[in-house]
């Protein structure tokens, strides 16, 4: 019995050895649990999520940089300008090619959902990069063991490159909308909704356009007959018509809001309010710093009302950290110690776990991008409309209404409702808009208003959106000092990935001498801004 046993075993033995003679190498290697294929509808997902979370995301360092909050508390963050390497989306836009490869291999057209968003967020995640950095490579790229060195493009070749893409993502949606029954199946943000995503697109490319403000007699890139060709063309090219339209990141329950009761005692008063943001509210009697700050404690000690603005102060970001702590008061967040700065409403940003929604594409952003087109004279129009649009959007975007308005403040540094205390302020809009440091005026002055309003409308969202747009016209003022660092200057561009400089050398040197004199350095100024 033994031996037949062992007879079946080697027969058995025998007959595996001799289909693995049959396999290859290659084919033995795969593991069959693995899986082979990822539908297009899953890789989407990961790349919205790198949209947030990579580039627009909320209570981030990013916020420091735009001079909205600073930090106080120097064991977790300074508010210097001192960043390195600019962040590489190079993995996502790997997977941008992935999810339309997907779309083609489950059998859809040419011309698809996928390959037509996928075209807007090419040119979103170059444009992230480019405007950090300058020149990057784009012609040759993204073609994985087919070319591992590949050659830098000028950053305004970039540029003309993903005004490409926007034309024909815009151009696509068109054809895919008059189709009917098209839908991006496994997009979060609009639901698969192609109509709100072609907003989106164009709102983009008007952010695109303003951002090449300096170089708009460029023949090449035609910035003016393009925003013209937009803003005259709804049909062809339509727009947000409502904040609710905006493309949003949305928290919920899976994906909590970055400031929530969790993290109240770790950062609540360990970041105070900045004078760049409060500033400009406070001068124009701007409800809106109700809503996002907190009254001074000191000056409410003092006997000042919360419904008083000057009871709203903010720091500047060049102060020592060391005094900005001391002014600020406590750094616990349960302790309430009186202080000489705001910090932000605990109210608004740590009583729950879903919060306010976060701006990756807005539509008072589209009102002031318009606004000032206008104003350029890059095509006829009511720039004061717009810029009141955006005011009013940004306003509402916070419930703030014509009549009485409810703003909460503690006193007592708490979270809870029963230490929450209340006073009532009277809003009329057309009043506020009539105020001379509001009024809409043509020319430099009202070109300076529409970039300080629509600094106030980027708080808390649209990644670095906010600075961006001051490092392209200086408005508003941004404090510098001992406490921003980088010999007290504000760093102009970020240095390349190291993964360039190590892997793509012979380039990166080329792009580094063309552009900077061979010195990658934080404090130069890439073309786009010259």
């Amino acid at each position: 019995m033994l031996k037949n046993k062992l007879n079946i075993g080697l027969f058995a033995l025998l007959m595996l050895v001799g289909m693995s003679c049959d396999k290859t190498f290659e084919e033995l290697e795969v593991n069959p649990n693995n899986p082979t294929a990822v539908p297009a509808s899953l890789v989407v997902q990961g790349i919205e999520a790198d949209m947030y979370n990579n580039t627009g995301r909320a209570f981030s360092a990013e916020m420091r940089w735009n001079q909205f909050y600073l930090s106080n508390y120097n064991y977790y963050a300074t508010n210097e300008y001192t960043w390195t390497e600019t962040p590489n989306h190079f993995l996502t836009l790997k997977n941008v090619v992935k999810m339309e490869e997907e779309a083609l291999k489950a059998g859809a057209e040419t011309v698809n959902p996928y390959s037509a968003v996928g075209k807007f967020f090419r040119a979103f995640f170059y444009d992230q990069m480019t405007k950090r950095v300058g020149d990057l490579p784009s012609s040759e790229a993204l073609q994985g063991i087919d070319n591992l060195t590949p050659k830098y493009d000028t950053q305004k070749e970039v540029y003309v490159q993903i005004l490409k893409w926007l034309e024909e993502s815009n151009a696509d949606l068109t054809s895919l909308i008059t189709k009917g029954n098209q839908t991006l199946a496994g997009d979060f943000y609009y639901g698969g909704d192609l109509r709100k995503w072609q907003k989106a697109v164009n709102a983009f490319q008007l952010r695109i356009l303003i951002s090449l403000s300096k170089k708009e007699g460029d023949a090449d890139l035609n910035i003016k007959s393009k925003f013209a060709a937009i803003v005259a063309n709804p049909a062809k090219y339509p727009l947000f018509s409502a904040t609710s339209e905006s493309l949003q990141f949305v928290s919920n329950q899976y994906n909590k809001y970055p400031s929530n009761p969790d993290n109240f005692g770790f950062d609540a008063t360990r970041q105070n309010m900045s004078k760049s943001y409060i500033e400009r509210l406070v001068e124009s009697k701007d409800p809106r710093v109700m809503i996002t700050c907190e009254p001074v404690g000191a000056l409410l000690k003092a006997g000042k009302l919360p419904s008083d603005f000057t009871s709203f102060v903010g720091a500047e970001a060049g102060e020592d950290l060391a005094d900005m702590s001391a002014k600020a008061g406590s750094n616990n967040g349960s302790d309430f110690a009186p202080g000489q700065y705001s910090f932000q409403n605990r109210k608004r940003y740590y009583s729950n776990y879903v919060g306010e929604s976060t701006f990756l594409v807005g539509y008072p952003e589209q009102c002031f991008n318009i606004a000032e087109g206008f104003n350029r004279g890059w095509a006829s129009g009511n720039a004061e409309q717009f810029y009141l649009n955006g005011i009013k959007a940004s306003q509402e975007f916070y419930g703030i209404k014509d009549g009485a308005n409810t703003m909460y403040y503690s006193q007592t540094g708490s979270r809870d409702a029963a230490d929450q205390k209340t006073y009532s302020i009277d809003f009329n809009f057309n009043d506020f808009a009539a105020q001379a440091n509001v009024k809409y005026e043509a020319g430099n002055a009202g070109l300076e208003k529409i970039l300080t309003q629509k600094y106030l409308a980027f708080f808390m969202n649209s990644g670095m959106e906010a600075y961006f747009n001051w490092r392209r016209t200086g408005f508003p003022t941004f404090y510098k000092g001992v406490g921003t660092g980088n010999s007290g200057r504000i760093a102009m561009r970020w240095i390349y990935p190291l993964s360039e400089r190590t892997t793509n050398t012979e380039n990166y040197k080329a792009a580094i001498a063309s552009q900077y004199g061979g010195k990658d350095d934080i404090n130069d100024l890439i073309w786009m801004l010259k």
